[in-house]
């Protein structure tokens, strides 16, 4: 079987069915994935029928929830933490009409997302070469998102105070999880409370094809993040207070979604 053909009923059995252009936009990414990774560390994952469910199908795992409505996925996005383009670059290809950015501290996978972009063909969406603590002070960019996303390798607390500056007070803050969340929710509570969010619900997703379970935690903004965050690079991770908030029941929606 080619690799269009993977890609294709890989996503209908997902229950997306591509069209001809975002086909052709995935497999113009795979390929600048492959050829760049030869040269730099984008990822450990090699196997194309693996990019195409661990790196693109995840990716897009939020289309399958109902939580949000879809109105809002037409908006202004960020993609914090955005490395070599996930979430970001496939909820774009989904969703051809929202506004993307994205941001990442290295310059050499800002030059590769660059690349991409310009191969696959993508309009409205731009990279930023940052740090979240910095940009999330710039005026540009506070306060100016309907949605922030982030797959990146970090505590559910910390991700919020990169995070939660970005949007607009209304907007979603949509943290990717891998593993059991239970605790780490309980323990970012506070937190995020803190930064002017409040957790809505949770929803798991087991990906077909490897052990990945994917939590997508749903983080309503409800007031104004206070000045003085996101503190400045290093102090979120270090100083954030787990403070354990045992949540009511009740008090947080939650699902299990299993595709096999």
């Amino acid at each position: 079987m080619n690799k269009e053909q993977v890609l294709l009923d890989s996503f209908c059995s997902f229950g997306i069915e591509l069209n001809r252009k975002q086909t052709e936009q995935f497999l113009q990414y795979e390929h600048l994935l492959s050829e760049w990774n030869q040269k730099m560390n984008l990822t450990a994952i090699t196997d194309f029928e693996e990019i195409v469910w661990k790196h693109f199908i995840d990716s897009v795992a939020l289309c399958q929830s109902e939580y949000v409505s879809r109105e809002t996925w037409n908006g202004h996005w960020i993609d914090v933490g955005t490395g070599a383009g996930f979430p970001g670059i496939p909820l774009k290809i989904i969703f051809p009409d929202c506004h993307m950015t994205l941001v990442d501290s290295l310059n050499k996978r800002v030059d590769f997302l660059g690349e991409a972009i310009k191969q696959c063909g993508l309009q409205q969406i731009r990279t930023i070469h940052a740090r979240a603590e910095d940009l999330g002070h710039d005026i540009k960019y506070r306060e100016a998102y309907d949605v922030c996303v982030s797959r990146a390798v970090a505590n559910l607390s910390t991700l919020s105070e990169y995070c939660i500056p970005f949007l607009k007070k209304g907007g979603w803050f949509l943290a990717y999880k891998a593993g059991e969340v239970e605790k780490e929710l309980k323990q970012s509570q506070k937190a995020v409370k803190v930064f002017g969010g409040e957790i809505r619900h949770a929803e798991q997703m087991i990906i077909r094809g490897s052990d990945l379970k994917r939590t997508l935690i749903f983080v309503k903004k409800v007031e104004a993040t206070p000045k003085k965050y996101p503190r400045k690079a290093g102090i979120p991770s270090k100083k954030t207070n787990p403070v354990i908030i045992f949540m009511e029941e009740g008090c947080m929606d939650s699902k299990l979604r299993c595709f096999t």
